[in-house]
C-alpha cells in the first residue's frame, strides 16, 4: 500500500528547463510513468520521448496526468500551482524555493475546496518505493520498499534517515518531504494522518526542525490517534533564537518554535524521540522490536 502516489501516477512535468528535464529522466528511469512537460514556448516537441505542451489543461486532457511536479522558477511558481489546480490535477508537489508569502497566501486561498493535494513548496518531493514512482528529486537508489512511512521537513534527512533505515533492512512504504517555507500547502499532521490510515504502513518516522507549532500540532494527533510506532527528530536544537537555520520556516519566534518543547510534546504524545540524528534508524529499529513488528 502507499500513499499519495503509487503504480496508478500519470506524471505531468511544470518546467521543463535544465533541472526540470534532468530530474524527469531520473523520474523515468527510476520506474515512473511520465506522461507530459510544460514549456510556454515548446508545444508539439518531445523531451526525451515525453510530449511537451504549453497549457495544463491541455495536457491533462490529452494525457490523462493526475500528478504534477512544479520546476518553474519562484516568480511564476504560484501561478503554476494555480493552472495544475484550476485543471483540477489531484497532487502537485512543488520543488520550488522561495515563492514569495503573499503568493502562497492566494494558493492557500485557491486550494481550498479545489480537491487539490499540494505538497511543499521547496520540499524534495514523495516516493513510494515499491511502487518504482518517484515524484521530486530524491535519489532513488537509497529507498527499499517496506513499512515505514517517512515525513520531513528538511530534505537531506529524508535522505539520511532512509539510508539509515535501508541499512538496517528495513523498508519504507512512503517518504513525503512536506517542505521548509513558512508557507506549505500540507503539513506535517496531514501526512502523518494518511500514513497513519495505510494499512500498509506499520511505523512513522517524523522529522521536524525548529521553528513554528507543526510538531506540536502533530504530537496532539499522535496522542489521541495513531497506535503505529513514531520515532521523531527535530532539527536545529543549537539555533541561537531569531536566526533563521537553512529553511525559511526554521526561525525560533516564541516558545512553542523551541526544539526543547517540541520534543517533550512528542515524547508525552508517546512517540520515540531520537536526540541524534546517527541514531533515527537505529531508534526505529528498537521501536519495531519492542513492538513486536521485527
Amino acid at each position: 500500500m502507499a500513499v499519495l502516489v503509487d503504480q496508478n501516477t500519470r506524471l505531468l512535468v511544470q518546467g521543463i528547463g535544465t533541472e526540470g528535464a534532468n530530474h524527469m529522466r531520473r523520474s523515468i528511469a527510476y520506474g515512473t510513468n511520465v506522461v507530459a512537460a510544460i514549456h510556454p514556448r515548446r508545444g508539439g516537441e518531445q523531451q526525451d520521448g515525453v510530449p511537451i505542451f504549453t497549457t495544463v489543461d491541455h495536457a491533462v486532457r490529452d494525457t490523462g496526468a493526475n500528478v504534477s511536479i512544479i520546476f518553474v522558477p519562484a516568480p511564476g511558481a504560484a501561478d503554476a500551482i494555480l493552472e495544475a489546480t484550476a485543471a483540477k490535477i489531484p497532487l502537485v508537489v512543488c520543488i520550488t524555493e522561495g515563492i514569495p508569502v503573499l503568493d502562497m497566501v492566494t494558493v492557500k486561498r485557491a486550494l481550498l475546496g479545489s480537491g487539490t493535494t499540494l505538497i511543499g513548496p521547496n520540499c524534495p518531493g514523495v516516493i513510494t518505493p515499491g511502487t518504482k514512482t518517484r515524484v521530486g528529486i530524491m535519489p532513488g537508489d537509497v529507498f527499499l520498499p517496506g513499512g515505514v512511512g517517512v515525513v520531513s521537513r528538511s530534505g537531506t534527512l529524508v535522505y539520511e534517515v532512509v539510508a539509515q533505515l535501508t541499512d538496517l533492512g528495513i523498508g519504507q512504504s512512503t517518504c513525503i518531504g512536506v517542505g521548509g517555507d513558512p508557507i506549505i500547502g500540507t503539513r506535517q499532521v496531514e501526512a502523518i494522518r494518511m500514513l497513519n490510515e495505510d494499512p500498509g504502513t506499520k511505523a512513522i518516522v517524523m522529522v521536524g526542525e525548529i521553528g513554528g507549532s507543526a510538531e506540536q500540532e502533530a504530537a496532539v494527533y499522535i496522542k489521541e490517534k495513531v497506535k503505529k510506532p513514531v520515532v521523531a527528530f527535530i532539527a536545529g536544537a543549537t539555533a541561537p533564537a531569531g536566526r533563521r537555520m537553512g529553511h525559511a520556516g526554521a526561525i525560533i519566534s516564541g516558545e512553542d518554535g523551541k526544539a526543547e518543547n517540541k520534543k517533550a510534546a512528542l515524547r508525552a504524545a508517546g512517540a520515540y524521540v531520537s536526540d541524534s540524528p546517527a541514531e533515527i534508524g537505529s531508534t526505529m529499529k528498537r521501536a519495531l522490536q519492542e513492538r513486536g513488528l521485527l
